[in-house]
């Protein structure tokens, strides 16, 4: 017996049950199924969470949950989220006065003073009628919405379940107007997103209690367990749930589960540290994790934790400022404070001034080293510092060679904010030997490596390619390169910074010389065009040495390239000795920020960012895939800065480094503090040791499933584009000739192939580029006509196309099937014929067979006799073609044949003058043969009429789930059945098949 989707579901509801939750069944519960909200917990739930508060303060509460504004799902969703976080404020009359109040929806303080419920087949009515498969109501608000997926159905999978609730979304917009987030399970995936969340962005949870030791692969019971535990959902809708402003529509941020057991720790850590020596610790989390969002929640937790701190924010670079604050100002609903940024030291101490609690205060490290004036006592001001260990040293003062007494960063901090209590966030691991960074903010809180991060699908590897030896750099000239990352690690003591200033000089006129900057321009314009431009969204970045290296790049790549203006952009700071020409390209500060937004917009023409320290830091774009590398970096700057790369976008596989300054030795320096299973996993970079040799073994492995297929003539400049269509068909046909195993072989190997081609690309020759090709494309195409999507010619086309433009540079539209461009029909005689021609009958049969199949399922909603039929008829065609009985010839034959059935099925009913519908209860009617021996066609066609007519005015809502709607709908076709005296004497089983023929109606219409 399988394990359907109903045994999946009672598995669910069995697991929640257990933690707490009273389990409802939605077809038992009598309500209007226009509204969503389970109102006889949601009226019982109110005054019990606000004692004491008056009934019309509550009445008017109900009022405005249930006649919520109208507008856009997510401005709506945004408004109940603030009720639910923070309470609905009405106003009523009272003695003929106007009273104002707080009505709370949710008592997050007891958990118990709170009504759990977990419902299945809540049925809910708006612009069609929907019954989702299980949803988690607090006080009867429907805050979680479970879609749930057998894993046991080959043709559904997580995706499914995706794709289900953005319909739903669109069907019954009403119920989410109530939504905190969403669970989507196929017992092999499960994960939780939000109504705005991406496929992509849906993420795991791992852990019940925090452990990160059992996380590499993700439990179904976990999540449910881990997310729905009854106080930590009710902590999650509190404090790990908000709506980030920066983009128009705005987006909905549920924490992931690093995030909230990290904040969780920190602010426990922090509690602690104010009480005593004012060290918090140190957050690690790598970079592309949502370190900058964990920060925000850690704002938002302290403000209960610590009885309203005021919060300083420090940085120690005016962009990196303004990114973290523009962050912070996305998410001040959810801070329900509105973060400042400090203009100068002065403005820092009026807004410390005088303020006893409160306040989210941005400001770069300078300010306080300005004066060892104490800014502020108070011990309740909790500084966040980011970045912490890359500029918070110093706890002692220094003596220069002039005499002058110099403090140290971390000291200047501490003499300006004396009590204050300090915590560091970082991306990048502090250095075993790095004791300034613990003694300013204390021993890690919580570490969340780069394996992890991957391993959770929360960013992706970055790889590492050597492009130093196209420049033609002298031997002399990539020692001094070395000596210059010797200088960069030392950059601490003056006389060290002095003496880097000298060499630094040098290797500007070095890197800057003409012939350089064009060696280099050159080679990346090439690199970008045959290997990076049609990836993902072809963004890229290119990070010079200098400012005026950055100018020089930008002007060589346009003169080789006129028509890129709109496509490369220069995004760096301006300066007062800047030269006149600079200043139209480097813009204003709004010229910028401009130029970031249109960076992020994947369809923007900017595709290519020259930058040298703006954007190194702190700035996502997720499909960048691309980091071109022409400037020294060591330790933390350089990990930070080919971070760029590493976050989650669509189906890329990692990002790229392509290095010209020789930054291997400086990446595996880098590396020697990573967590011991990061050096192992992420030690090793480079392309040519990691991607190369993937390449190349999986390339073999394909071949080997093409022995004695002969596609040589592909590889060919001189194949035309029909030639290639031609023999892609061929491939297809070739691959669904080979046994079962070795079918799921390919396409398992050619997916990984395609994988390691997207980052090695530029190491492979013109040869295997274009073999891979070839085996990407038949394997796209194979996965269209054999998967469970629902197949379109025109789709098949379209990605052959591309495939072909982008790894073989064709111009030309490829057709499978001749130069047919229209909408093609399956019942189309033309298109049968055409089917029938093809020389590969491999392919013709299986898409014919995966054509027929879907109509068969289509027709199984609507016309249960017929779909029987011509499901036993196909079962029939491929069995005695697996025996050897038929040929494939003879398959696509009958395949044809039977698509003609099915073409004159669908219109058998107009000789009837029935439309599909009444056609549907018609065949159910005269299955038995020996009917039509008792009835005339008229009496048949009378019937069926009077049936349909009847089924759709009584017609409910809940006939597939409450057993006594169904039963009244049983009786009623059993009354007009025998006014008819149907069904005949010995032929009592035909009622059954109407029976059946009327349920499946009322669950597809």
């Amino acid at each position: 017996m399988p394990f359907t989707e109903a045994n999946f579901e009672n598995a669910i509801l069995h697991l929640v049950e257990a933690l707490g939750y009273t389990r409802l069944y939605g077809p038992d519960i009598a309500r209007d199924y226009r509204n969503p909200l389970y109102m006889e917990a949601l009226t019982q739930s109110l005054p019990r969470v606000n004692p004491g508060m008056d009934a019309e303060a509550l009445r008017e509460a109900l009022h405005k949950l249930t006649h919520v504004e109208h507008g856009e799902l997510v401005s709506q969703n945004r408004r109940f989220m603030d009720w639910l976080q923070n309470g609905v404020e009405v106003s009523y009359q009272q003695g003929g006065e106007t009273k104002n109040a707080l009505v709370r929806l949710v008592d997050f303080a007891q958990v118990d003073n709170n009504a759990f419920h977990i419902i299945n087949q809540w049925t809910v009515a708006g612009g069609e009628t929907k019954r989702p498969d299980v949803i988690v109501f607090v006080n009867g608000l429907p805050l979680v919405v479970v879609e749930l997926k057998s894993c046991a159905r080959a043709e559904t999978d997580f995706t499914d379940g995706y794709r289900q609730l953005k319909n739903y979304m669109r069907e019954i917009p009403n119920l989410f107007i109530y939504n905190a987030f969403l669970i989507i399970s196929d017992l092999t995936d499960s994960k939780a997103g939000t109504l705005t969340s991406g496929l992509d962005r849906f993420m795991d949870w791992k852990t019940v209690d925090g452990s990160y030791e059992e996380t590499q692969y993700a439990r179904y019971d976990v999540l449910f367990e881990g997310m729905l535990e009854r106080s930590r959902l009710l902590d999650l809708l509190k404090n790990y749930l908000l709506y980030a402003t920066d983009t128009p529509e705005g987006v909905k941020i549920l924490a992931a589960y690093h995030q909230y057991f990290a904040v969780t720790k920190a602010v426990a850590s922090t509690r602690v540290a104010a009480g005593t020596d004012g060290r918090a610790g140190v957050f690690w989390h790598t970079q592309g994790s949502g370190k900058s969002l964990s920060m925000v929640f850690y704002a938002h937790l302290l403000q209960a934790a610590l009885d309203s701190p005021t919060l300083v924010v420090v940085t120690d670079r005016n962009d990196l400022d303004d990114q973290l604050y523009q962050q912070f100002a996305a998410c001040e609903g959810f801070l329900r404070q509105t973060p400042v940024r400090a203009e100068s030291r002065e403005h820092l101490k009026a807004l410390l001034a005088g303020r006893q609690a409160n306040g989210v205060f941005f400001t770069t490290l300078q300010k306080f080293e300005e004066t060892a004036e104490c800014l502020s006592d108070r011990r309740n001001i909790v500084v966040m510092a980011d970045e912490a260990h890359r500029s918070q040293y110093g706890l002692t003062e220094r003596v220069g060679r002039d005499g002058k007494v110099m403090i140290g960063a971390a000291l200047a901090l501490r003499q300006n904010l004396p009590n204050a209590t300090f915590i560091g966030f970082t991306g990048t691991p502090v250095a075993l030997a790095d004791r300034n960074t613990r003694e300013v903010f204390g021993e890690y809180i919580d570490v969340y490596d780069m394996t992890q991060a991957v391993e959770d699908g929360a960013t992706r590897p970055v790889y590492y390619e050597s492009r130093v030896i196209n420049l033609g750099l002298k031997e002399d000239v990539l020692r001094q390169i070395d000596a210059t990352y010797e200088l960069l690690a030392l950059n601490a003591d003056e006389r060290d910074i002095e003496r880097s200033k000298k060499e630094l000089g040098t290797m500007e006129s070095v890197l800057g010389a003409p012939e350089t900057i064009d060696s280099l321009c050159r080679d990346i314009i090439a690199h970008y065009e045959e290997n990076r431009e049609h990836l993902l969204t072809g963004k890229a970045m290119v990070v010079a040495y200098s400012r005026p290296i950055a100018m020089a790049i930008y002007r060589r790549m346009l003169a080789l390239r006129p028509g890129w203006a709109e496509k490369v952009k220069v995004v760096m700071t301006s300066g007062n000795n800047d030269e006149e020409s600079w200043r139209p390209v480097i813009g204003s500060k709004a010229y910028k920020k401009e130029l970031a937004r249109r960076f992020k917009d994947n369809d923007d023409p900017m595709k290519i960012a020259i930058v040298v320290d703006m954007w190194l830091t702190g700035f996502d774009v997720p499909s960048l895939a691309t980091m071109y590398v022409f400037k020294p970096m060591v330790g933390h700057n350089l990990m930070q800065a080919i971070a760029r790369v590493n976050r989650v976008f669509r189906d890329k596989e990692g990002g790229l480094i392509v290095d010209y300054i020789g930054l291997a030795r400086a990446l595996k320096d880098a590396m020697n503090a990573y967590t011991n299973r990061d050096q192992k996993n992420y030690g090793e970079m480079n392309i040519a040791k990691t991607a190369l040799p993937t390449f190349t073994e999986k390339l073999r492995v394909c071949r080997e499933l093409f022995h004695r297929f002969d596609y040589a003539a592909f590889l060919s400049d001189a194949c035309n584009d029909r030639q290639r269509a031609d023999l892609i068909a061929a491939g297809i046909n070739h691959v669904l000739g080979l046994p079962e195993e070795q079918k799921q072989l390919y396409l398992k190997e050619a997916l990984l192939l395609h994988q390691a081609m997207t980052l090695c690309q530029s190491l492979v020759k013109r040869d295997q580029r274009m073999e891979a090709a070839y085996f990407e494309a038949i394997r796209v195409t194979l996965s269209r006509i054999t998967g469970p999507r629902k197949i379109s010619f025109r789709e098949i086309n379209r990605q052959i196309n591309e495939l072909l433009k982008q790894s073989i540079r064709s111009d030309g539209v490829i057709n499978l099937f001749a130069d047919k461009e229209e909408s093609f029909s399956l019942f189309d005689p033309a298109f049968l014929e055409e089917i029938a021609r093809m020389k590969g009958k491999n392919l013709a049969m299986e898409l014919l067979r995966k054509l027929l199949s879907e109509q068969i399922e289509l027709y199984k909603r609507t016309n249960l006799v017929q779909a029987e039929k011509f499901s036993e008829r196909m079962a029939r065609i491929m069995n005695a073609y697996r025996n050897g009985q038929i040929t494939n010839a003879e398959v696509i034959d009958e395949l044809r044949t039977m698509a003609e059935d099915i073409g004159d099925a669908h219109r058998s009913g107009e000789s009837l003058g029935l439309s599909p519908e009444e056609l549907a209860f018609y065949d159910a009617i005269t299955k038995p043969e020996k009917v039509k021996d008792f009835y005339n066609n008229q009496q048949l066609c009378d019937m069926t009429r009077e049936l349909t007519d009847e089924l759709r005015k009584s017609r409910t809502i809940d006939w597939q789930k409450k057993e006594s709607a169904r039963a009244a709908m049983r009786m009623m076709v059993k009354r007009l059945l025998k006014k008819y005296k149907y069904p005949p004497e010995g032929l009592a089983d035909a009622v059954k098949v109407v029976i059946a023929q009327c349920e499946l109606w009322a669950e597809v219409t």
